[in-house]
Parts: structure tokens; C-alpha cells; sequence
């Protein structure tokens, strides 16, 4: 193990493992500072578990990454809806309630973002990277794991692999390795981010899609004809193509704007560019089709383009993106990018606890486990480390049930699909369905009203409330 940081409640020392008051203290070592690790780490450090964490940032950096912080959001800063109606929303709550660090850290950094939950992502970051880095039981390593084998993840108690989707190609491999199964993954492409002072307000107007009054979204109206000439450059401009090697396959939830254009020429209308609920300002009447734009950060500088997950090469965005109204000028503070996500078979190859079948002491968590989100990834991070401190006392931690937002994601990675196993966000498709007959347009009310109680029961008999 790595040289740790000594304090004064550390006792004595033995075999490279510390001694508390007396009793020997479990060592957990984990690989990745993203959001699984981080919420990982903090659960079993609270718990009284040393735990060092690795991160290979600054010292080398995958093709999305771009700051030195711990929990980099490299994707959209929002970590969607809220409320008990949405799935997403329950999740939030429940990870809330069970001591989140990520969630701690995105009510902290929250900004302006309608019925979303958007951060600043620099605040974020800084937050949690204060947070680990000041525990007393969290030793944070900045250099890069290359394989299971490394001596530095010898001599623990468990070793977690939280590397998420973009695992080093080196890690990647001796992963796959162990796992004794074929490479899984799919392309996840990232949004525009442009700067408020280079958007266009003569065409731009402030409003969110059921509250006109709200100014949390920018809003680029088109009408029938700019909306067409839009969607035939998206489809005709050129893009990054995938290595020889490997075969694209996007995640259904998150395709490239150009790649929803595709399936048709009023897809994009309705779906991220649908204009219901908005009028434009300056016809009176509502728009052909929408662009909205979501703020990055808490004094709303920066814009994100809602949806736009794209593949265009960078020259190709800056050109067709400036054809939305409002954005003739804009200034990219981010082009969009792409980038593969690996992830495992996870009913095949992990167990109940998230350890590798082949691999007895090494664990998964977060999206490379199959899970898909910013908040179901730490989610994942979350839950292993409450379930990990309870067994490393002797103890188990029951499941959550599976009408649970939490326990439902959970079972997502221990259920055998009748095809090819495939990355999930949290949805109330993974959880049973209701009993008796409900109206349609109260039936997510009624899944979120079982959760809860669900989860209250099931709070409350493991102590984790105390």
C-alpha cells in the first residue's frame, strides 16, 4: 500500500495496515475520482473504513477530461428532474437520505435550471475535492492504475474499480481479462456549451416550456424554413467516424442530435426542438421549432444547447450550430465531442455484492457496471459502500426492494435480459408493475408514492437512519 497520511487518532501500525483503539482497520482501495468513487469512498470513510483512492488526473487524462478536480462533470451539468413523479427524481431522495456526498455537493452548487437539477460544474467539483481530500480516513493518490495486478492494490481488504466509462485502453484491458468476456460499450457524445454574451437576445428570449415567466433556459425559435435548411446541414455535415475496430452503438437515451435527424426530417421537432409550450416573442404565435439553451453556471455566463449530444467534427458544429437564430455570433466555449463507454455484462460477471465472479476482492461501480447517469453511477458508488462497510463488521446490509428507485438499478445489473444486456438509467420501467388498474396520468404518481413508502420501511429497519 502507498504511504498514507498519519493522525494523531491512528495508534499504532502493523503489517502496513492501521491500527485503531486497539482493532485492526479495514483497508479499501479504489481506483477512479469520479462520481462513483467519490460517493463510494465517503460512505465507507464515514463508516469508519481507511480508504485510499487513486486518480490519474493530472498525471494522464482520458479524451473527455479536461480539469485536475475529483467528480468532473464531462457531459451535461444537470442531473434531471426532480420530484417523487420521476424516477430520477426518487433516486435523488433516497441517495439524499442516505448521506450522498454528490448529493450534498449538487444542492451546495445548485444553479438556476426550471424543474431540473443543474450545478455549477466547477463549484461541484471543488466541493467534493475539498470534501475527500480533507477526511481524515480518505488518502487521495494522483497517479494512474494500469492493471488489476499492481502491486499498489495488493495487501487490502477489497479493491473497487470506479475508473467509469472511460477507463484507461490499459485498465480497460486487464479488466477484461479477468471478466473472460467480449469488450461491451456504446458512444456517448457531449453538448456545446456558448457564451451568454455571444447569443443573439433579438431572436433569444428567456422562458421554460410550462412557465413562460421562469428565465432559467434561453430559447432560439425557428420557423419552418430555418428548421428545414437546420436539420438537412446537420444530416449532411461531416462527422467523427468511430476507429476501424470498433463497431458504433449509441445509448438510446443519449443520440446524437444528427443522429435523431436522421431517423427522419421532424424527428428533432418532436423531441429536443418540439416548441410546445413556448411563444415567440416576436410573432406572437408559437415557433415551428425550439433550440433551448440551459444555464452552466450560478451567474449564467455559459449556456449549454439542451439535447445536442453530437459527433460533428469541431469545425462542423461551430458552422451549423450558428445557423440557429440567436446564435449567428456564438462563441463555443465547449465543442462537443465523442467518446466510447465501456461497460461489463454485469449479470454474467459480477455478484450480488458487485464483486467480480472471476475475481474474489475486486468490485465495480458506477456506469462501467452497466448503470447510466451521473446520479445512478454515484448511486452505485453509494450503495457499495454502505453494503461493503457492513460486511467488513461481519454484518449484511439488506437489499433495498427492488420498488425502490436505488434498489430497482440494482437489480437492473443482476438481471439477465432475454438479449443483449444494455446500460439503463433509473426508470420505472425496472420496477414492478402497479397493482390493480390506475389511470395513466396517475401512474407515475402511484410508483413514486410505493417507492416512497417502500424505502421509508426499508430505511428504517437497517438502522442506517440512526
Amino acid at each position: 500500500m502507498p504511504q498514507v497520511r498519519h493522525h494523531a487518532t491512528y495508534t499504532a501500525y502493523c503489517g502496513g495496515r492501521k491500527r485503531y483503539q486497539g482493532g485492526e482497520m479495514a483497508e479499501v482501495v479504489i481506483v477512479g475520482g469520479g462520481l462513483a468513487g467519490c460517493d463510494c469512498a465517503w460512505q465507507l470513510a464515514n463508516a469508519g473504513v481507511s480508504v485510499t483512492l487513486f486518480e490519474m488526473k493530472p498525471e494522464k487524462r482520458s479524451e473527455a477530461h479536461s480539469e485536475d478536480g475529483l467528480a468532473e462533470l464531462v457531459c451535461s451539468n444537470s442531473f434531471r428532474a426532480t420530484g417523487p413523479a420521476a424516477a430520477i427524481g426518487l433516486l435523488k431522495e433516497e441517495m439524499e437520505s442516505l448521506g450522498s456526498l454528490v448529493m450534498e455537493a449538487a444542492f451546495a452548487t445548485r444553479v438556476p435550471a426550471g424543474g431540473a437539477l443543474a450545478v455549477d460544474r466547477t463549484l461541484f467539483s471543488e466541493y467534493i475535492t475539498t470534501k475527500i481530500e480533507d477526511h481524515e480516513l480518505i488518502t487521495v493518490v494522483r497517479c494512474e492504475i494500469a492493471s488489476l495486478d499492481d502491486d499498489a492494490l495488493k495487501g487490502c481488504d477489497a479493491v473497487i474499480i470506479a475508473a467509469g466509462p472511460l477507463a484507461s485502453p490499459e485498465l480497460t484491458e486487464s479488466l477484461m481479462a479477468a471478466v473472460g468476456d467480449e469488450r461491451l460499450y456504446f458512444y456517448d457524445a457531449i453538448a456545446p456549451i456558448v457564451s451568454r454574451d455571444s447569443v443573439g437576445f433579438d431572436k433569444a428570449f428567456w422562458g421554460s416550456r410550462w412557465k413562460p415567466e421562469d428565465d432559467d433556459y434561453l430559447n432560439c425559435p425557428m420557423d419552418e424554413a430555418e428548421y428545414k435548411a437546420f436539420v438537412a446541414e446537420l444530416l449532411a455535415g461531416e462527422k467523427v467516424k468511430p476507429r476501424e475496430f470498433e463497431k458504433e452503438v449509441h445509448f438510446e437515451a443519449c443520440l446524437p442530435v444528427e443522429a435523431m435527424a436522421e431517423r427522419g426530417e421532424m424527428t428533432l421537432a418532436f423531441g429536443p426542438l418540439k416548441p410546445v409550450g413556448f411563444t415567440d416573442p416576436r410573432t406572437g404565435e408559437r415557433p415551428f421549432a425550439i433550440v433551448q439553451l440551459r444555464t452552466e453556471n450560478a451567474d449564467k455566463t455559459a449556456f449549454n444547447l439542451v439535447g445536442f449530444q453530437t459527433k460533428l467534427k469541431y469545425p462542423e458544429q461551430k458552422r451549423i450550430f450558428r445557423m440557429i437564430p440567436g446564435l449567428e455570433n456564438a462563441e463555443f466555449l465547449r465543442l462537443g465531442s465523442i467518446h466510447r463507454n465501456t461497460y461489463v455484462n454485469a449479470p454474467e460477471v459480477l455478484d450480488e455484492t458487485l464483486q467480480l465472479k472471476n475475481r474474489p476482492g475486486v468490485y465495480l461501480a458506477g456506469q462501467i457496471t452497466g448503470v447510466e447517469g451521473y446520479l445512478e453511477s454515484a448511486a452505485c458508488g453509494l450503495w457499495l459502500g454502505l453494503s461493503m462497510a457492513r460486511r467488513l463488521r461481519g454484518e449484511e446490509l439488506p437489499e433495498p426492494p427492488v420498488e425502490t428507485a436505488l434498489g430497482a438499478l440494482m437489480n437492473h445489473l443482476r438481471t439477465k435480459p432475454d438479449k443483449q444486456f444494455q446500460p439503463s438509467n433509473v426508470n420505472f420501467g425496472l420496477m414492478p408493475g402497479l397493482e390493480g388498474r390506475i389511470k395513466k396520468k396517475l401512474r407515475k404518481e402511484a410508483y413514486g408514492k410505493r417507492a416512497q413508502a417502500a424505502f421509508s420501511t426499508w430505511f428504517e429497519k437497517t438502522g442506517l437512519k440512526d
